[in-house]
């Protein structure tokens, strides 16, 4: 099997749940979609330095975010948003996905990051503070107060459901 036989086997593996992970962070479809191209791209072109590594969707996901917040330091990132969630098909309970999508998208860009690593992705710190490039102690002390700050945007909703 060749190189790029292994490539588009991982590829057609992985490209779903990067383009899932892609959208949780810019909760925009097309942008996932092109994060996710960026992101196979720049892997395909280190292919066999992956091949290597011990987990290749872990170096995926690290290319998929450090390419998320490049993008996010651009000038024209500053773009709003403003397509309607409603065509998420995989989320069991989708009012309750649209309210999180919502508060993780109140988050800045980094916060967001960490959050959708440390639990969405079930990363350890020091995994989220190798693929941001960011010392483990900011990994900590962000989590602590995006947490905080999603159970502030989430507590009326929340409550509201059980009035």
């Amino acid at each position: 099997m060749t190189n790029d036989d292994e490539f588009e086997i991982f590829a057609r593996a992985s490209a779903e749940r990067l383009r899932s992970t892609a959208f949780m962070l810019c909760r925009d479809w097309h942008l996932a979609q092109d994060l996710t191209q960026t992101t196979l791209t720049k892997l395909y072109v280190s292919w066999r330095r992956v091949t290597q590594a011990e987990n290749p969707h872990a170096y995926a996901q690290k290319i998929l975010f450090r390419a998320y917040l490049d993008y996010r330091r651009r000038r024209s990132s500053s773009e709003r948003i403003t397509a309607d969630f409603a065509d998420i098909a995989d989320a069991a309970t989708p009012d309750l996905r649209l309210t999180m999508l919502e508060a993780l998208g109140q988050l800045p860009p980094r916060d967001r990051a960490i959050v959708i690593l440390r639990y969405f992705e079930d990363y350890s710190v020091g995994q989220t503070a190798d693929v941001l490039n960011i010392p483990a102690s900011v990994v900590k002390s962000q989590t602590k107060r995006s947490l905080a700050r999603l159970r502030d945007l989430l507590a009326p909703d929340q409550l509201a459901l059980f009035a």
